[in-house]
């Protein structure tokens, strides 16, 4: 029984060595880094951390499991605030860093989107489920397009995390690119129809 739960013990700490090695190492080389080196920092052989993690998904569910945490304390804010409009806007603000965390992210996601059998694949729908309910009740009070679905919505997000960290380098800004995302680039509205909105998403100047 001893021999027993010290084995229990030696597998939830290397379990946790396991992910604080992989948060690290997806910080810096994003969700592609390496996962011998990832064993390695942990101290670990790399069959130890496949019998933990079978799969680089299921790694990658474990480390987003705390992030997860966050996001759902910033969704139950977003869920308190009186204007439909500024809800939705507040949950896709925490969508987006949720899925730009790491460097890579949206694509795993993108995988799942229609992968059942990818471990990612529940969050994936549980993500698309909130999304449609800040959707719908910013559509009831006509703060957001009928015609948006919550699935188009969530690939939008997994579109501007793609680009969040590279928007410096093609002279605009992570701020601007959102602001697109959530109103639109055509002209008529009036949210993007002044100067100073203009200045601030980086459209050009004729």
């Amino acid at each position: 029984m001893q021999a027993q739960t010290v084995t229990r013990a030696d597998a939830r700490r290397n379990r946790g060595l396991i992910l604080e090695a992989a948060e690290a190492a997806f910080a810096i080389d994003g969700v592609n880094a390496s996962l011998d080196d990832i064993a390695r920092s942990a101290g670990v052989g790399p069959g130890t951390l496949y019998r933990h993690f079978p799969t680089r998904e299921h790694l990658l569910c474990g480390v987003l499991h705390e992030r997860q945490a966050v996001l759902l304390a910033r969704r139950d804010e977003a869920l308190a605030m009186a204007d439909a409009k500024d809800a939705l806007r507040g949950w896709m603000k925490a969508l987006g860093d949720y899925l730009g965390a790491f460097n890579g992210l949206p694509q795993p996601f993108i995988d799942a989107f229609e992968a059942q059998a990818s471990p990612l694949a529940v969050t994936c729908r549980t993500l698309v489920s909130i999304t449609e309910e800040f959707l719908v009740r910013a559509q009831a009070e006509d703060a957001a397009r009928r015609s948006v679905s919550a699935p188009a919505l969530f690939l939008s997000a997994l579109g501007t995390a793609f680009v969040h960290d590279k928007a410096g380098r093609y002279g605009t800004t992570p701020e601007s690119v959102e602001e697109i995302q959530a109103f639109g680039y055509l002209t008529g509205n009036p949210a993007l129809d002044t100067s100073d909105s203009i200045r601030k998403t980086g459209a050009f100047h004729d």
